[in-house]
């Protein structure tokens, strides 16, 4: 039986433990058992003028400050908010006093920051506090007699949560508010589930944990993180650095951001840049914040600059700095972002990063040598926050940034990890990684919810191939055989199969369905977005769920904005209707009835406010349907459901995939992923990367160099290659090489067909030669002098370049191998929609209600993948079994070239549609292996 009273001991015994930790081992004095003393408060006056004293204020001074700082620290007629932030600025910046009349005003700090253990650290027990109702909380920490963090206690058997209510309930009007004026900590702990922390106000679902040295497991985690939180020196610092009042809601800061933010403090007064890399809906943004506030406070010439890539994210960190208390500037052109710079004040802007490039510049090499002479005329010292920095930082924009900003310092933010081809370039920008927080880790701290995938296939058959035939015929007697078969190659595609009217009809019905049996959205709590594969697609799937209950409660938002010069040249002379036409047509509708909001366009107007509907009042707006908008920095905890209808991968892939996976009301368990385009491995692809440990965290300077040289050599051979190529393929040529000489070598005589067909196979290495050659020259365009070409070189591929793409489009034209595809849009667009049929989905992924990171990263398929993925040199036996079985579309290009293969448009679509179902037969077996 020795070991039952442990087992079973009351509260109280661990409290006696906790106390005794803040007096033995943090040094905090005991103030004793307050439960009978009367008269207990939130600033004890005694023990504030005692230190005050101590510091060498005069008696008048101290009794101006306590008495100021007791009236608002017991102020009961504004908002528990208002009221803690009012107390918070006097304890922070200190209480301003006047002693006489005429005198300047001085200021007393209540609390020293500078030296933490100057402050007088206490504590008290059993407070009783007399307010509407008693309550007492069952420990008090006061630091200089200004109480700061209420710690609630249960026994091990009972819920932490319980602890969490009860600190929730004392600060109701009813109860005891005005004493939480001064707190800013709000701890439960129990000796079975440890410690958690918020701030007043914070709801229980947002009570936080904290982690560090994770392999000591010496004794309760209870005492473990009271230690690690409340030793001096950090409580200090958490109460100065890390205090946000934002927008209505006080924010305490999660563990990684902490750690990321001290990182990077760390990394600036070296004068090194580098990532932060936390996952997607962590609070990138609030790390943003924080680490520019401390800039500002401790860099007395800092100037921080924060550079996004999109709107939405441009007024999302606005906004967040805004009610952060912080001014910020923005800037609305190039020349509006240089003159801020070039002045001592704004010390705080967010730029749009496009304004950085001037729209009149063609030659940005040149601009970018212009800018260099001119040398800086920024003043101060520059901190550059560059968020979703693998996006932004392609070549030549940052060097025209580090052109005008010379001695700044870059901080590159991103929720998503550098993935093999952004590495080299982010890593040659910024340096390393300062410090990382992962999907998987984030999913574990309950930062943000896991992901539940569902794969659906819808199956499709040709109606009538005899039809489809005579409709093709009939649409395409005037044309060659090079004409028939690029139009072919334009319809004849997997992604046409797809936008056949019938299936997406049955995706629509798969919507409607969900949305009256789906838990979170048939209660209308939580809404959903789809995604879309083109404009087209995404117009034509509002106008089919205008037929719908969702009408009115459907949005389209992509970018594109209409505009009358988008259909004056689309005229096609029949009653036909191209797919631009449609797209502005939908569009003309949608914004009919929308009144421009001042400064901006009736899209921006619309878009506004669907998204406000959205994320606010998601029974009024369920469903927005997308292309690439949104689906990054959208942030809407009430979206739930994810329907993909697009292929993606990587970056783009994931960062879609998050828009489901933020915390909102109690009953969102998960986000969800409903996939129609057997995407699983490439979903998997993505959480193994989010969730790796990567193998470039120890990089250096140096090899940054290394990578950069590596890149260059590769590209100069690529391009020098391509340049040789297309030079011997055109050396035949006879002299004088003019434009004749070009077409007989080519085309032979044009008006004889025999001609033209045998000189084929020469066009086609033409065309072939041309890409290839524009490929390599963009690969490194904006680096040619990096990569060794002299200028006359330089000029000379340039001129090449030019010369090859001008001769492509002669012999294109002179051997009639071009068609203009817009004339046979509407056609087309017609054969796909009328015999192209579409069975109902069936779901085929067989772990449906399997967390994703389950499925992933248990299953060791992650583990596959990484080493498919080189970063682990593993068992390539193991690799192959997990990811061979992956679908492939095995539509052969070179096929699709030949005209001869599929002489029939109906032959090509039903070869399609035999592959679609072929892969979801494969893909389907692939999955139920997995599970």
């Amino acid at each position: 039986m020795t070991g039952s009273g442990a087992v079973t001991k009351p509260e109280r015994a661990t409290q006696n433990r906790v106390v005794r930790l803040f007096r033995n081992q943090l040094g905090y004095h005991y103030l004793g058992d307050w439960m009978e003393r009367p008269n207990n408060r939130n600033v004890e006056d005694t023990l504030l003028s005692q230190y005050l004293a101590r510091k060498g204020y005069n008696p008048e001074q101290i009794s101006r400050a306590v008495t100021q700082l007791k009236g608002a620290a017991s102020q009961q007629n504004k908002s528990l908010y208002q009221a803690n932030r009012d107390v918070y600025e006097l304890l922070r910046y200190g209480v301003p006093v006047k002693v006489e009349a005429g005198k300047p005003t001085e200021t007393v700090q209540v609390i020293d920051w500078h030296n933490p253990e100057d402050n007088d650290f206490a504590i008290a027990e059993e407070v009783t506090v007399f307010g509407e109702r008693e309550k007492r909380p069952d420990v008090v920490l006061y630091v200089n007699g200004i109480a700061v963090a209420v710690l609630e206690l249960k026994n091990s058997r009972e819920s932490i949560g319980k602890a969490i209510r009860q600190s929730n309930t004392n600060q109701r009007d009813d109860f005891i508010q005005s004493f939480f004026n001064t707190i800013q900590f709000v701890f439960a702990g129990n000796d079975s589930e440890g410690l958690k922390y918020g701030t007043i106000l914070t709801p229980e679902k947002f009570f936080l944990t904290w982690k560090e040295d994770e392999d000591d497991n010496s004794g309760y985690k209870l005492d473990k993180y009271l230690a690690k939180i409340c030793e001096k020196r950090r409580f200090i610092e958490l109460l100065y650095d890390f205090v946000l009042f934002d927008g209505g809601v006080k924010k305490l800061p999660r563990v990684h951001q902490y750690f990321g933010v001290k990182a990077a403090q760390e990394h600036i007064r070296r004068r090194e840049g580098g990532i932060l890399w936390h996952t997607q809906g962590s609070g990138k943004s609030i790390s943003m914040v924080l680490l520019a506030k401390w800039i500002l406070e401790n860099k007395p010439d800092g100037r921080v600059l924060v550079i996004t890539d999109r709107v939405e994210l441009n007024d999302q960190i606005k906004r967040v700095f805004t009610d952060a208390g912080e001014t910020i500037s923005t800037t609305n052109s190039g020349r509006d972002l240089m003159a801020q710079l070039g002045q001592a004040k704004p010390r705080l802007i967010c730029s749009l990063v496009h304004k950085f490039g001037r729209r009149d510049v063609d030659d940005l090499d040149a601009f970018i040598k212009e800018l260099g002479k001119q040398g800086s005329h920024a003043v101060g010292d520059i901190y550059v926050f560059v968020d979703e920095c693998h996006r932004t930082q392609s070549g030549s924009l940052h060097k025209l940034m580090k052109a005008i900003l010379p001695g700044a310092l870059f901080i590159g933010f991103t929720g998503t990890p550098l993935l093999k081809k952004d590495k080299a370039t982010s890593l040659e920008v910024f340096g390393k990684y300062i410090h990382t927080y992962k999907f998987n880790e984030a999913v574990d701290d309950g930062v943000v919810l896991d992901l539940v995938y569902e794969a659906r296939d819808i199956d499709q058959r040709i109606k009538s191939q005899a039809k489809i035939d005579e409709w093709f015929d009939a649409k395409t007697s005037g044309l060659n055989d090079y004409q028939k078969a690029e139009l072919k190659k334009k319809w004849g595609t997997m992604q046409h199969v797809y936008s056949a009217k019938t299936r997406m009809s049955v995706v629509v019905g798969d919507i409607i369905l969900d949305f009256n049996t789906r838990q979170r959205l048939k209660n209308e709590a939580g809404n959903a977005i789809l995604v879309a594969s083109s404009i087209y697609e995404a117009c034509k799937y509002y106008q089919l769920f205008q037929e719908t209950e969702l009408k009115g409660k459907c949005a389209v938002v992509t970018s594109y904005n209409p505009q009358t010069k988008d259909i004056v040249t689309e005229g096609t002379g029949n009653n036909t209707e191209t797919d631009k036409e449609f797209v502005f047509k939908v569009y003309e509708q949608l914004l009919k009835e929308v009144k421009p909001d001042a400064g901006k366009t009736k899209t921006e107007t619309y878009e506004s406010r669907v998204k406000a509907l959205f994320t606010k009042e998601p029974a009024n707006m369920k469903l927005l349907i997308v292309v690439d908008k949104l689906l990054t920095g959208f942030d809407a905890p009430s979206c739930t459901y994810l329907y993909i209808d697009k292929s993606m991968q990587d970056h783009g892939l994931f960062q879609a995939i998050c828009r489901v996976n933020r915390l909102d009301t109690e009953d969102k368990l998960n986000g969800y992923i409903i996939d129609y385009k057997d995407l699983f491995n490439k979903v998997g692809k993505a959480v193994a990367v989010y969730t790796s440990e990567l193998d470039y965290d120890d990089f250096k300077e140096e090899d940054c160099e290394i990578l950069l040289k590596q890149r260059l050599e590769e590209g100069r051979e690529r391009l020098d290659n391509a340049l040789e190529a297309i030079e011997m393929l055109c050396d035949p040529v006879l002299p004088p090489k003019g434009d004749l000489e070009y077409q007989h070598y080519f085309c032979g005589n044009t008006e004889i067909p025999e001609d033209l067909k045998a000189k084929e196979p020469l066009r086609a290495s033409l065309y072939k030669s041309t890409v290839v050659l524009i490929r390599a020259y963009a690969n490194i365009a904006d680096e040619l002098a990096a990569a060794g070409y002299n200028p006359d070189q330089i000029e000379y591929i340039k001129e090449r370049l030019d010369f090859y793409v001008k001769l492509r489009e002669m012999i294109r034209r002179c051997s009639n191998e071009v068609i203009d595809l817009k004339a046979y849009e509407a056609d087309m667009r017609h054969l796909i929609d009328t015999y192209i049929q579409a069975d109902d989905s069936v779901e085929i992924s067989p772990f449906k209600d399997m967390p994703l990171i389950d499925v992933i990263v248990r299953s060791g398929i992650a583990e596959a993948i990484r080493t498919e993925l080189g970063q682990l040199k593993g068992n390539q036996q193991a690799v192959s079994e997990a990811i061979e079985n992956n679908v492939r579309s095995r539509i052969i290009e070179s096929q699709l070239n030949d005209p001869a293969y599929f002489d029939k448009m109906s032959t090509l679509l039903s070869e399609l549609i035999r592959q679609r179902k072929q892969n979801a037969i494969e893909y389907e077996q692939y999955l139920k292996e997995i599970a």
